[in-house]
């Protein structure tokens, strides 16, 4: 996953244009996606699809001809969707369109303008102070023009067509955690389910922020009714516990999931209520899709001082802060996956177990006594209300040993899906 993120770092990624493309062009190695492209100007929901911006160079050279900022070093040193520029000019003339930190005066921060044409360098203060006066040459190849917004899917077939929804944004440059290491994540996590059959079917949706999942939400409206639970990855390799947010809902299965496979796992982490401000579970989550997706994190947006910077580098996230992100994706979809409510065939008082072998499927496991009450407490619970997290939360007991005694119950004859 880390070899991934350095192949995608250097691309020059924005919510539109070529550097998009080359960006699911490398996730394409992995997984067989499917491309959309969407006319520029087309109509999704309150939004229109903008022009596609594509940049080849930008710089800035002093008035000795020493190129001071150069997009060559850096995809974060042009402003976002700048317009075409090639002037010379005073310092005083070009220091409105720099943008710095000065409170981090080694680090480059990231910078947008998508909607309002704008143009301008980011750059680290220390660069700016060190600035002479005089005469400044400023260049940026870009081209801003009618094109398409694009975005992929992978999909795994289930055996229902209810799907779960995984969605990770595509449209920032050279930050690593923010958010390539969510695409790492995604990405592998789609990889373990090629060759099984799970029961929902999985989405996995790799798009621009914001404008990306609303035009997924306007292009699916007619079908968004088959997500049944979501999961928004962002944020997934630094060295911060995890974090999850929940879905709007609150109490979507995915929250109970999350929550579930969080606490019984011993891992620091933090759950946090829904807000509409942070990535696309707030567009899947919005009043009139109102999808049960929440979103997964290590340190949320905005809560560690790299958070769009040029200190979000390959260094600040970490293999096996991916992992663990990876594997606790792959425990809740798990649980979820295998979440099912029975219905009790024999209601009307305890069934005898040890006359259809059931008991006797017992003898000698260690767990027997924990597996005997797994049996029990489906038998109570089946009642077509009740699901086996159900089951596993209020017996305090291993999710994969309620599952395994639905499984033998279910053979049994005693209860039916």
């Amino acid at each position: 996953m880390h070899a991934l993120v350095e192949r995608m770092y250097p691309l020059r990624r924005s919510i539109t244009g070529d550097g998009v493309r080359a960006t699911l062009d490398v996730v394409g190695e992995l997984l067989p996606l499917e491309v959309h492209e969407v006319p520029t100007g087309t109509q999704v929901l309150d939004w229109t699809v903008p022009q596609e911006w594509n940049v080849r160079e930008a710089w800035i050279a002093d008035p000795s001809g020493r190129r001071v900022v150069d997009l060559a070093d850096s995809s974060l040193h042009v402003l976002g969707y700048s317009v075409p520029v090639s002037a010379r000019m005073p310092l005083s003339e070009l220091r409105p369109h720099l943008h710095t930190l000065p409170d981090r005066p080694t680090w480059v921060p990231y910078r947008t303008s998508y909607y309002k044409p704008d143009w301008g360098f980011c750059l680290t203060q220390e660069t700016l102070d060190a600035l002479p006066d005089g005469e400044y040459e400023v260049r940026i190849d870009s081209t801003l023009a009618d094109g398409h917004l694009t975005y992929a899917e992978h999909v795994v077939p289930g055996q229902v067509p209810d799907e779960v929804l995984v969605s990770s944004h595509v449209c920032h440059p050279a930050l690593a955690n923010d958010n390539l290491a969510g695409i790492a994540v995604a990405a592998f996590l789609a990889r373990s389910l090629a060759g099984s059959t799970p029961y929902y079917t999985y989405r996995f949706l790799f798009a621009p922020g914001t404008i990306g999942a609303i035009t997924w939400l306007a292009r699916n409206a007619g079908r968004v009714e088959r997500v049944k639970h979501g999961l928004v990855l962002a944020c997934a390799g630094d060295r911060g516990s995890l974090t999850y947010k929940r879905s709007r809902r609150g109490d979507a299965e995915i929250d109970r999931v999350m929550r579930y496979v969080l606490e019984t796992s011993g891992r620091p982490h933090e759950i946090r209520e829904f807000t509409p401000y942070g990535y696309d579970e707030r567009q899947f989550c919005s009043p009139g899709f109102d999808l049960g997706v929440g979103s997964l994190s290590r340190t949320p947006y905005a809560g560690y001082p790299e958070y769009h910077t040029s200190a979000d580098d390959l260094d600040f996230v970490t293999p096996e802060a991916m992992e663990d992100t990876l594997a606790v994706c792959r425990e809740a979809f798990a649980v979820l996956d295998r979440d099912r409510r029975y219905v009790n065939l024999s209601p009307y008082g305890e069934p005898q177990l040890g006359r259809r072998g059931l008991y006797a499927a017992l003898g000698g496991r260690s767990d027997a006594q924990e597996a005997q009450m797994a049996m029990l407490w489906v038998l109570s619970l089946s009642d077509g209300e009740h699901g086996l997290l159900d089951v596993a939360e209020r017996a305090g007991l291993p999710f994969d040993t309620v599952v395994a005694a639905a499984d033998a119950l279910h053979g049994a004859g005693l209860v039916k899906a």
